[in-house]
Order: C-alpha cells, then sequence, then structure tokens
C-alpha cells in the first residue's frame, strides 16, 4: 500500500477483541500458535538428551563433550539471528506470513539434521533449525497476546509458554526408546528423533492455516477494512460458540491511528531507549537471567548425569521428564495469579524465589549429598517457579510496548538476552562439566545469582500490566493526539 493511500482512522477494534469471553475460538488461537514451544522443547531437549550418545564413534558424528556444548550455542544463536531478521518482517509484512514462514524453516531444517554425518553439517542444521524457532518467538508472541482479551492474557500467555515443557517431556521419553540400542541401532536413533519432530511441526502447520491475521496489524497498515470483516467474523464465530450476545462497544471506547506502512530500525530503538529506557532495562535483566539458566542446564544436564553421576545414557533421559513436569506445572498453577495477584509481585517472587533454592541446590550438589535422584528432586522444586517467571518474561516484553514495535521489542530482548545468557551458558557449562562437580556447582550459583539479580530489578521497574489493554499499557506510535 502506497503512503498516498494511508490515512487517520478512529477505530474499536482494540476494546471489541478485549470484551470477548473466552470461546472455541480462542483455542483455536492457542492450538495454532501456541504448540510451537512444544517443538522448541522437543528441539531442545532431544540434543541433551542425545549428546550422551553424540559423543560416541558409532553414532555416525562422534562429538566432544565441548563440541555438544557448541551444537547448543549455534542453535540458540541461530534463534537469535533468526528472531532479529524475521521480527521485523512479522511487524512490516504482518504476524500470520510470519508465523507461517518461520515453521516451513524448521520443518526443513530439522529433517535436514537427520541426515547429519559430520560436524560443520550438524552445526549448520542446528543454527538454521534455531533460526526458525527464534522467528516464530516474535511471530507468535505478538499474534497471541493480539488476539487474546486482557483479563486472560497473563494466564494464556504464561500456559502456552510452559508448554515448551510438554515438548521437553515427550522428547525425553521419545529419546529413551529411541537410543536403546535394542531396538535402534546408534547411529539411527537419534536422527529418527529428529523426523519424528518434523512430523509434529507439519501437524501445527495444517492447524495454524486457520489462524486470522492481527487486527490490530492490519488497521494500523492500512488494512482497516479488512480488520473490520475480520473481527466482525470473529465476534459471529464467538456468539455462535457460547450462546451470548455482545454488548455493543461505544464510541468513547475508540483509539484515532495515524496509519503507516512500516516501523524503521531507528524508530525502534528510539521508542526502546528514550520512551521506555526503564522497560528496556527490565525486559533485558529478565531475559539474561532466565536464558542463561535453562540454556545451560537443560542442553547440558544428561552430560552432568552420564560423565559426573555415572548415569547410563540411555537412561538419563529419563531425569528430563520430572522437571519437565514441574515447568509446566508452575505457569498452569500460578499463572491466574499474574492476572489477580499481579505482574510485579509474581514475577519478582518467581525470579527470586527459584534463584534461593538454586543456591542450596548449589551448595548441596558442591557437598556431594546429592545423587543423580535427588539433584533431580531439587531442579523440580527450583523450576516450579522458575518457570513461572521465565513464561512472564515473554509476556512482559509483549505487552509493555507500542503496538508498531511489537514484534521486533520481543526478538531484540530475546536476541540479547538469549545471546548473552543462551549462548554462554551451555559453552561454559559444557567445559565446566569436563572440569568436575566443584566448577558445575559455581556455574549453578552464577544462575542463582542472575536470577535474583533480575528479580529485584522487576521489584522495582515492573509495570503492572495485569487486566489492562495492550493500548492502555503503551500508547501506539501511530495514534493520534
Amino acid at each position: 500500500m502506497s503512503e498516498s493511500e494511508l490515512k487517520t482512522i478512529s477505530t474499536t477494534i482494540p476494546a471489541r477483541m478485549d470484551r470477548l469471553p473466552w470461546a472455541r475460538w480462542h483455542w483455536l488461537v492457542v492450538i495454532g500458535l501456541g504448540t510451537v514451544w512444544i517443538l522448541d522443547g522437543l528441539e531442545v531437549t532431544i540434543v541433551g538428551a542425545i549428546a550422551g550418545r553424540l559423543t560416541e564413534k558409532s553414532s555416525g558424528l562422534g562429538l566432544t563433550a565441548s563440541q555438544v556444548g557448541d551444537a547448543a550455542a549455534i542453535y540458540v544463536a541461530g534463534a537469535c539471528v533468526g528472531a532479529l531478521f524475521f521480527g521485523y518482517l512479522t511487524d512490516r509484512f504482518g504476524r500470520k506470513k510470519l508465523f507461517m514462514l518461520t515453521l516451513g524453516l524448521y520443518l526443513v531444517a530439522t529433517v535436514a539434521t537427520a541426515f547429519s554425518f559430520t560436524p560443520i553439517y550438524f552445526f549448520a542444521c542446528r543454527f538454521f533449525t534455531g533460526a526458525g524457532i527464534g522467528g516464530e518467538y516474535a511471530a507468535i508472541n505478538s499474534a497471541i497476546d493480539e488476539l487474546i482479551p486482557a483479563r486472560r492474557r497473563g494466564v494464556v500467555d504464561l500456559a502456552i509458554n510452559g508448554s515448551y515443557w510438554l515438548g521437553t517431556a515427550f522428547g525425553a521419553v521419545l529419546t529413551v526408546f529411541l537410543l536403546n540400542t535394542a531396538v535402534f541401532p546408534a547411529g539411527l536413533g537419534w536422527r529418527l528423533a529428529f523426523g519424528l519432530g518434523a512430523v509434529l511441526g507439519l501437524t501445527i502447520l495444517l492447524v495454524r492455516r486457520n489462524v486470522p491475521e492481527s487486527p490490530r496489524w492490519m488497521f494500523i497498515h492500512g488494512r482497516d477494512e479488512q480488520a473490520e470483516h475480520e473481527v466482525a467474523e470473529i465476534e459471529r464465530s464467538v456468539e455462535d460458540q457460547t450462546g451470548q450476545t455482545l454488548d455493543p462497544v461505544h464510541d468513547d471506547a475508540a483509539i484515532e491511528i495515524h496509519q503507516r506502512r512500516s516501523t524503521g530500525f531507528g524508530e525502534i530503538v528510539r521508542v526502546a531507549l528514550t520512551m521506555y529506557p526503564k522497560r528496556f532495562v527490565l525486559g533485558l535483566s529478565l531475559f539474561i537471567g532466565q536464558a542463561f539458566l535453562y540454556n545451560a542446564v537443560f542442553f547440558t544436564y544428561a552430560l552432568v548425569l552420564t560423565t559426573l553421576l555415572k548415569v547410563p545414557d540411555d537412561i538419563a533421559p529419563w531425569s528430563l521428564v520430572p522437571i519437565a513436569i514441574g515447568n509446566f506445572l508452575g505457569p498452569v498453577l500460578l499463572g491466574r495469579l499474574f492476572d489477580s495477584v499481579g505482574r510485579r509481585f509474581m514475577i519478582s517472587a518467581s525470579y527470586i524465589g527459584s534463584g534461593v533454592l538454586l543456591v542450596g541446590t548449589g551448595i548441596l550438589f558442591d557437598l556431594r549429598l546429592l545423587d543423580a535422584t535427588w539433584l533431580t528432586v531439587c531442579w523440580v522444586v527450583v523450576f516450579f517457579f522458575a518457570s513461572a517467571g521465565a513464561s512472564a518474561a515473554y509476556l512482559t516484553v509483549s505487552e509493555i510496548f507500542p503496538m508498531e514495535t511489537r514484534a521486533m521489542a520481543i526478538a531484540f530482548f530475546y536476541a540479547v538476552g538469549t545471546g548473552l545468557g543462551g549462548i554462554v551458558g551451555p559453552l561454559l557449562f559444557g567445559r565446566l562439566v569436563e572440569q568436575g562437580i566443584g566448577a558445575v556447582a559455581v556455574g549453578y550459583f552464577i544462575g542463582a545469582g542472575l536470577m535474583i539479580a533480575a528479580g529485584l530489578v522487576e521489584v522495582f521497574l515492573g509495570v503492572d500490566a495485569e487486566r489492562r489493554s495492550l493500548e492502555d499499557i503503551a500508547d501506539p506510535l501511530s495514534k493520534a493526539e
């Protein structure tokens, strides 16, 4: 659309979307978009769980322990690059085009991974798989927040982000079966794991075709008539599904918008650093803390068990199942409190509480008081709280910045936070494992310190965004004064 075709409009679409009662239509959005986190959990777990097998010559790769950490870091680097690249395209060309494109990239790259026979080829496949997943974060989080009613945004976002751990549990059980050399040869089972991940991704792609474009994105980018038609269709569907007649939305709930074609990088940076500097620091702190903790631990946990605690490599993946369940239950059971008690209290409590528990875990591990079973129990407790906080980090950065920069904001904080915490973490832990239990305990203390520090930042800089419209939390840049 040319600049001459853009105009100033008055719209009630945000208020109409926020007043919708929960219906089957919302479940379509949750299933079609939210299930991508299952794929990410599956990817991370598969590589972590098969780490021991990949270091065997019979696997066909014969990686070293450090190279396993390198592969994890390369996956995260790809996710960071993908988030930035596809995040910009998401804000410019729309949510739907990009959440279809990024899932397609994931499918191609993960199938290619199954045919890896050299470390370099394996690393390249991990990079592009990560790029697809990273792009998904920006496109999906922005679309979900713009389609889900304000009063349920917290609990829905946390539950969706928590679904990552369903993929983790599935991946752990799957790899235990596929790593059994009595069933599959050592060089075949881990390859099938990546192939099955692609099958799951293809299923999600088929469901996702029915998820609409964000009406909020459309009316800002000159497609206001399409947005009005789409919202009317959504309202009819919700009324049919719930049997309720929706209350009318009056003109005093309208906002006036100067339409625009795109938002440049310069304006995105200006908005973050000059209009919302405290929110910028908040988002960065939350992402660095959780990214270091999660990427460091889950990419190398099976390696800790097999190398330091002498757990057989076909048994080690089972430990990820209870940890995944604890991670999933945290956001699901605590999610409603983020909408009722509030964002600031719950996020800070989740981060600080998990950090303190992790300090205790590190001390016990360093004293050699934890075997594989009790170390796993400690991680279940730590991650029950940490998972709720980590999920809320994605919620936070997707709702506290203006509509026009939402996808790019998600991409930036994911890329920078994950780049600093998620790349350094696996690289560091891959080498700490080679040095022994004491060195790994030091890594745990570092992760705990970052989580506690992020929780304290939330105490002082947190945004009380619960049950508020996105346009109320941060005015659209296109809003007419």
